[in-house]
Parts: C-alpha cells; structure tokens; sequence
C-alpha cells in the first residue's frame, strides 16, 4: 500500500514564514497600531454621559455638516464613517458605530472594517479555500486506502499556501489603511468634542468583543 504524508513541521513552519515577515513588516512602522494592526477588525468603545436614543441624536447632528453629510450614513442606532470618495480604495476602512445604553449612560462601539463588498469577497475566498483543503485531504485519504496515487493531499499545502497569502493580503492592506484610519478616528473625537462639551471618557480597547 502506498502511503503519502501530510506536510511535516518543517514544511508548515516554511509556509507560514512568509505570514510571519509581512506581519513585522507591517507593523514596522507603525508601533502605535501594533496590537490592531495583528486584528482583522480593530475596535474600540467610548463611553457617553446620556442615554443611548438622546446620544445618537446628538452624534447625528454633529454628522450633519457639509463636510462629512457625504461620507456617512446612520440609521436607527447605527452609523458608519467612510473615507471621502475621491479618496477610497480597495483597502480603505470604514469605521461603524453602534450606541448601546449602559448603567452610567450609553456606550459607544466603534469598529474598523473593510467594505462590505471586500469583506465578503475575503470570506468567500477563504472558506473555499477551507472547503479544498479538507475536500483533498479526505480524497487524498480515500485514495491513499484504495492503493492509489494520493494526489488529493496536495490540495493542503497548496491551501495554506493560499490561505497564507490572504492573511499576508490583510496585513498589507491593513498597514496601508493606517493613515485613513487615523482619519476617521479624528473625524469621530471632532463630531464627540463638539456634541459632548469637554466630553466623554476616553476610548478603551474592548479586546473581548
């Protein structure tokens, strides 16, 4: 009976290098995105003195100004801030908003994501991806019982290869969002300083969420 091996430590630790290199690459730079930049999806909170309905109401109003009417939206609870569109590119962000109430006021969650359109693109890919690898490794088993040339465990390598390549995909594009990132974010203290006075407590990471 012939018998073909899945990839060995070594052949795991080459593959997923590269991963690794881009991810110091990308972070190089910029130390003070360290720990958001190694996130698909950075957030964070802020907590407001009133309640959820009158916060929201305020913060729309602050969105209401010439200058941001065009790159946000909002609805019910929600709002999103997106980079002007002369600007956008396949890797800019855009920064959702949701205002819950909580025991001392409201609290506002903030989250940087891809577009959506990108981001369903990315999952798509990936899952598929997911799907091929474990589609040959199960054919690559049934081959490798029946006497054949397991050639179906080749899809494993392969997948990681490109799974590796996606993660790489989303440290880059990451790391080249960083500037309008910082963008959005000062967007958003502006419209806080001007519709909460001297304002709401400073942002906290919310690593749980």
């Amino acid at each position: 009976m012939r018998h073909t091996n899945l990839p060995s430590n070594r052949w795991r630790l080459i593959l997923l290098r590269p991963l690794l290199l881009i991810q110091i690459w990308c972070m190089h730079d910029h130390p003070e995105v360290s720990v958001g930049a190694a996130r698909m999806r950075p957030i964070f909170s802020v907590e407001l003195p009133v309640p959820a309905d009158e916060a929201m109401l305020r913060f729309r109003g602050g969105l209401d100004t010439p200058e941001l009417r065009a790159s946000t939206m909002a609805a019910g609870r929600t709002a999103d801030l997106m980079v002007d569109r002369s600007a956008r590119r396949v890797w800019s962000p855009r920064l959702t908003i949701r205002i819950d109430d909580s025991p001392d006021g409201s609290t506002m969650r903030c989250r940087f994501s891809p577009r959506p359109d990108v981001w369903t693109g990315f999952m798509f890919v990936y899952f598929l991806v997911v799907f091929l690898i474990v589609f040959g490794a199960t054919l690559g088993y049934v081959q490798q019982v029946s006497d054949e040339t397991a050639w179906g465990y080749w899809a494993v390598p392969i997948g990681l290869v490109i799974i590796t390549c996606i993660h790489g995909a989303s440290y880059v594009g990451q790391r080249l969002a960083v500037g309008q990132m910082h963008e959005l974010r000062g967007r958003l203290d502006q419209v806080l300083s001007r519709q909460f006075g001297a304002g709401p407590d400073g942002a906290s990471p919310c690593a749980n969420e």
